[in-house]
């Protein structure tokens, strides 16, 4: 019997836990996220009619307002409990507004209540003091959500006519983008420079030894670049050798190193990939179960605050709690005079909440070592380390500076170092900063000296270096460039990272942003098309005005009228462009990307290898852009977009030699075959030519004569190693060659079972084995590097992902049997009898309920029947026939049949394909497709259950014409 009182959340997982909080009188319900939005066609926004909205029911949703709407018939009164940001009023507006539509509230009271914590004490708080749903944060959800869908369906459009195979354009994503692409330009016209530092050993009169870098030469201090040269380094050090040399003078100062703030969305999301190597989806996962709650000892707890706010405050109550927990396990040292008081400093920052931290700071993370998962531990003990950390006392540290000089003053030299007096808030944290190799440098100890010490001065170290390129984009200095510059809001930085990678405009490797070339492309039409709209201060002040809207100082539609109008003019200004002139920006935007600068008498990569004569360009095609030749179509040449040697690896088109191993005297180089570039130690066995066969008379009796056996003195093949995925082939040398060759290798002892542990490559990548068990690494782990204690981790975690138990769902309506949940090597996935269906990755598998687990396999059924050409079967259907007798004997069948059949050969047909350029005319001719070979579908392996790794790269074979 329903209570009287009806609490909607948005997830099931949240209801489960506010549920036990609330007496009988309640009932929670989920309404599982948003319930309508704008349907995905032209008109859902229509600025003619004052920016009227029209807004759809999911075709999911209808059946959970249908659960809600039960639900309210008999109660008395509603509260919209969903989350405390925009998108939580959001969703509250979306249901009062349905609730209205079916006159559910007429006569009921509906009250919107937030909480910032998932406890017993700030629900009930939170249930006590209800508030209607704030029509500011509602405007300006409908201001960004009309700004989206505007640019998305105006501009995707004319991205599709004027540049075919790009993706949509979205507002904020498009400016990500540009920021990554930015990033690679600056990384591909760099040049480096040379310099060089000298470091010479010195030894105290006490027998102690340290190091000094040259910092004066003549009374001139050298800057970095001061000495540019291998001549300028070595004559420094000739004036080094022959001078003695004492402490000119000692420096000693005292500093504070303060704490940082608790986490913000950004700065957890950042803090997670360096320090876990979390990605910012799965961040935002894991802290939305830990927000949600986990069960303790038969009870939910919401174990964090909410995170998604850009606040670094703390309520009174977590300061007091802290300081209580400071004192209490490290003594009164490190509880500070006063508590510490954060103000937030993003530019947009507007969210009123706590920052990210453990709803009870006495719950240490140790004490959660069995209740927890893996992920969720980690982030769980990240967040708490760094609350505990922002309000301790700060570190104090002894800095010491040395300069050593020459008697006449004419080389001096420098030593610096510290010494941590007092650990303060390091005792518990410390944040990982950019600037590390730089902290360790300052942080060496040095031993004691003394004004006039004579010095013995050991080896002079010259070392040569090179300016290096900046970094690329990870998803955590990504993050960090976004919110500096005010470009979008810490609940979408996420999901801004995942639309990139999945409509294929960047990828990520070795936890960088790459753009790919289709990611180019639409940025490069952007800029020089919609300039104004992928411009940084652009989309930060309209950031900034949404913002003015949620506090009431705007109006939404007023700031949606300016944005429309320049923005309608700009596309309608596309109209008359031609593809040409698309083609012509980009091909003059894009050259020295797609056509690097020769090197001197270097071939030049615009010209045609086929016909010498032609010039190569961009070119689109129904498929989208490619690199062809302008005489077409007398000369057909085409290729993918790829930076010239791209394709292959970075590697011209013969093997690269890099040199001979030391230990057989055999050649190394790196190649590239079908599958990809690998390295080869000796050289490729050479094919005899066979001799002229010998005509031979019949045998009398007319019996075929035997086939010769195969001669014992055949070239063996020599060993091949496959390039783990990040690793480019132009910049393997000799040293990184031979690891690889060498491999597997041994890591060590597993102190548990004492069986050996050892790392190599097989065909799934990079893996790990442990007696039979094999288990993949992961993208962040280095196959030559990767030690012990990370190693037992992977297995741990592997074994305990095989051990644990199939989630049922529930029974299926029509056989009765259970429909499971797992994971496997390709995701999540949903499994009854012999189907299997992927979960997708929108879907949170936590949440997947047994009607959207029904719909998957029935979806994945109907798809192999169509495969196969067949009507689709029933799931129930298929999972019987998959198993018994009568699956049994059709097998037979089948196979008796095969063995009767004569086999056919067939021959493959080769099809050109062609692009027509239909605003110009002229045809383009575009890349041929390769036809994958299709394979039946396999069951989901379990994870960290991988196949034995094949030890060698395939043969290569030559490619067909």
């Amino acid at each position: 019997m329903p209570g009287s009182n009806v609490v909607i959340v948005e997830s099931p997982a949240k209801a489960k836990t506010i549920n036990k909080y609330l007496g009988e009188d309640y009932t929670v319900i989920a309404s599982f996220g948003h319930v309508r939005d704008l349907p995905a066609r032209d008109g859902s926004v229509r600025p003619a009619d004052d920016f009227a909205m029209e807004w759809e029911l999911g075709d999911r949703s209808k059946r959970h307002i249908d659960d809600i709407a039960k639900a309210v018939k008999s109660a008395n009164r509603i509260y919209l409990a969903t989350d405390p940001d925009r998108e939580g009023e959001a969703i509250a507006w979306h249901l009062s507004e349905l609730l209205r539509d079916k006159h559910l509230s007429d006569d009921r009271e509906v009250q919107r209540v937030t909480f910032n914590e998932i406890t017993k004490t700030a629900v009930q708080t939170a249930m006590a003091n209800p508030r209607a749903v704030s029509q500011e944060l509602v405007d300006a959800y409908l201001a960004r959500r009309a700004l989206d869908y505007l640019v998305g369906f105006t501009l995707s459009p004319v991205l599709w006519r004027k540049l075919p195979g790009s993706r949509s354009a979205g507002r904020v994503q498009s400016v990500a983008l540009r920021l990554v692409c930015e990033r690679e330009s600056e990384i591909e016209i760099f040049k480096p420079q040379e310099y060089w530092s000298i470091g010479v050993g010195f030894t105290t009169p006490g027998r102690v030894a340290f190091t000094a870098a040259l910092t004066q030469l003549d009374g001139k201090k050298l800057d970095k670049f001061g000495l540019p040269t291998r001549a300028a380094a070595e004559a420094a050090v000739a004036r080094i050798q022959p001078q003695a040399f004492a402490v000119s003078a000692v420096e000693r100062k005292q500093s504070r190193r303060n704490p940082s703030p608790p986490f913000t969305t950004s700065t957890l999301q950042q803090e997670a990939s360096r320090k876990l190597g979390f990605g910012a989806t799965r961040t935002m996962r894991t802290a939305q179960k830990l927000y949600e709650g986990i069960d303790i000892g038969g009870e939910t707890v919401g174990l964090i605050t909410y995170m998604r706010t850009d606040g670094v405050s703390l309520s009174q109550e977590a300061i007091e709690s802290a300081r209580q927990a400071i004192g209490g396990q490290f003594g009164d040292r490190y509880v500070p005079a006063q508590p510490r008081v954060y103000k937030t400093t993003a530019k947009n920052a507007q969210e009123a909440h706590e920052a990210i931290r453990p709803t009870d700071l006495n719950r240490r993370p140790d004490s959660l070592t069995g209740a927890l998962e893996a992920d969720e531990l980690r982030l769980y003990e990240l967040i708490w380390k760094r609350t505990l950390a922002s309000q301790m006392e700060s570190a104090v540290l002894d800095q010491v500076a040395v300069d050593i000089a020459s008697p006449s003053k004419d080389v001096v030299l420098r030593a610096t170092g510290s010494v941590v007096v007092f650990d303060g808030f390091l005792k518990v944290y410390q944040e990982d900063r950019d600037d590390s190799a730089e902290d360790d440098q300052q942080e060496r100890r040095l031993p004691a000296m003394e004004q006039g010490d004579a010095l013995a001065r050991g080896d002079i170290a010259p070392e040569q270096h090179f300016t290096q390129p900046p970094p690329r984009y990870s998803e955590a200095s990504l993050v960090k460039k976004l919110e500096e510059l005010g470009i979008g809001r810490p609940s979408t930085y996420a999901s801004i990272l995942q639309v990139l990678q999945d409509r294929e405009y960047v990828r990520i490797d070795k936890r960088r942003f790459f753009p790919e070339d289709r990611g180019r492309l639409v940025t490069a039409f952007l800029e020089n098309f919609f300039h104004r709209y992928v411009e940084y201060n652009f989309t930060a002040n309209l950031e900034n005005q949404l913002d003015e809207i949620s506090d009431g100082r705007i109006n939404w539609k007023t700031v949606l009228r300016d944005f429309w109008e320049p923005f309608e003019l700009a596309v309608n200004g596309t109209k008359d462009l031609t593809i040409t002139q698309v083609l012509t920006t980009l091909d003059d935007e894009l050259g020295p990307h797609f056509f690097p600068t020769p090197t001197e008498g270097g071939h030049d990569p615009r010209v045609c290898p086929v016909c010498q004569e032609g010039r190569l360009g961009l070119k689109l095609g129904k498929m989208g852009a490619f690199i062809g030749c302008s005489r077409y179509p007398d000369c057909r040449y085409t290729r993918p977009l790829a930076v010239a040697g791209e394709e292959s690896g970075g590697l011209p088109e013969g093997p690269r030699d890099l040199g001979l191993d030391p230990e057989t005297g055999l050649p190394v180089t790196v190649r590239r075959g079908p599958f990809g570039a690998y390295v080869q130690l000796g050289p490729a066995p050479v094919e005899a030519t066979p001799a002229p066969a010998a005509v031979e008379e019949p045998p009398a009796d007319g019996k075929k004569p035997k086939a010769k056996k195969k001669a014992k003195d055949e070239a063996p093949k020599p060993k091949r190693v496959s390039l783990p995925k990040g690793m480019a082939a132009g910049d393997i040398d000799l040293d990184s060659a031979l690891r690889l060759l060498a491999l597997p290798r041994v890591i060590g002892t597993h102190p548990e079972t004492n069986e050996e542990i050892s790392a190599g490559i097989g065909r799934f990548g990079p893996y790990l084995k442990h007696g039979s068990a094999y288990k993949s690494l992961t993208p962040d782990d280095d196959v030559l590097t990767i030690g012990i204690n990370r190693a037992v981790d992977l297995l741990a975690e592997a074994a305990k992902k095989a051990s644990a138990p199939a989630k049922t769902l529930g029974d299926h309506p029509k056989t009765g049997k259970p429909i499971t949940m797992g994971s496997g090597r390709f995701g999540p996935y949903v499994k009854h009898g012999s189907v299997y269906a992927s979960i997708p990755k929108a879907t949170e598998p936590d949440s997947l309920t047994l009607e959207q687990a029904l719909e998957l396999l029935d979806a994945k059924v109907a798809k192999d029947a169509a495969k196969k050409g067949k009507a689709p079967k029933e799931a129930d259907a298929t999972s019987a026939d998959a198993s018994g007798e009568a699956a049994e004997k059709k097998v037979a069948e089948k196979k008796v049949a095969e063995k009767k059949a004569p086999a056919k050969k067939t021959a493959a047909k080769k099809t050109a394909a062609k692009a027509t350029d239909t605003t110009e005319g002229t045809a383009e001719a575009a890349p041929k497709a390769t036809k994958a070979k299709t394979t039946k579908a396999k069951a989901p392996a379990e994870a960290g259950a991988a196949e034995a790794p094949a030890t060698k790269a395939p043969a290569t074979r030559k490619k067909a014409s």
